[in-house]
């Protein structure tokens, strides 16, 4: 049997992925941005079937929120997150990673049971699987317990991938080295 560090590789046989934060940006952009000019687009029509239809002045300070209120509310996200964005590493002694607000898990690649991806683009998530709960070792620090979802009877732990640099097939690429029968 494995021992639970079992050293898989030279000592510098390190992979870090982390979530761009010019990435992340404009993500919250573009999501903020179609919320934002759909919610005003609908007010207008909804002032406008009431009655009261938007003279010029209405129609230039809509245009303005239109382009103000998007870049603002994404600079507020990012910078409320700003060290707290989501990361991997993977080195010889197994998985370390945290997602976005959460605090860092350890799993030793002897406990690791299955790692899959799921969803696509920059949604996209990767679930690892422990084989038991008792190989997952919890970090310290700031930030909300560790995202899990409940799998086939065990807890699997979500981190957010889509953003991170390298990216997410770069990701499986090397898990698929580390856990060649588990990816």
């Amino acid at each position: 049997m494995a021992h639970i560090d079992e050293v898989l590789g030279p000592e510098d046989d390190t992979i870090l992925f982390l979530q761009s934060r010019a990435m992340v940006y404009v993500t919250m952009l573009w999501v903020v941005a179609a919320v934002w000019v759909t919610t005003l687009a609908l007010f207008v029509l909804l002032r406008t079937a009431l009655g009261d239809t938007p003279d010029t002045g209405d129609i230039v300070l809509y245009v303005e929120l239109a382009l103000i209120v998007p870049p603002v509310t994404a600079a507020v996200i990012l910078l409320t997150a700003w060290n707290r964005l989501g990361w991997l590493h993977s080195s010889m002694r197994g998985l370390d990673f945290a997602a976005t607000g959460r605090r860092p898990v350890h799993i030793p690649w002897a406990g690791i049971r299955e790692v899959a991806l799921r969803y696509r683009g920059p949604f996209t998530e990767l679930l690892i699987t422990p084989v038991d709960d008792d190989f997952v070792e919890p970090g310290d620090g700031p930030g909300r317990a560790p995202r899990t979802r409940r799998r086939g009877g065990q807890h699997a732990y979500l981190v957010d991938v889509g953003l991170m640099s390298p990216e997410p097939a770069v990701l499986l690429a090397e898990l698929h080295r580390r856990l060649p029968t588990k990816v």
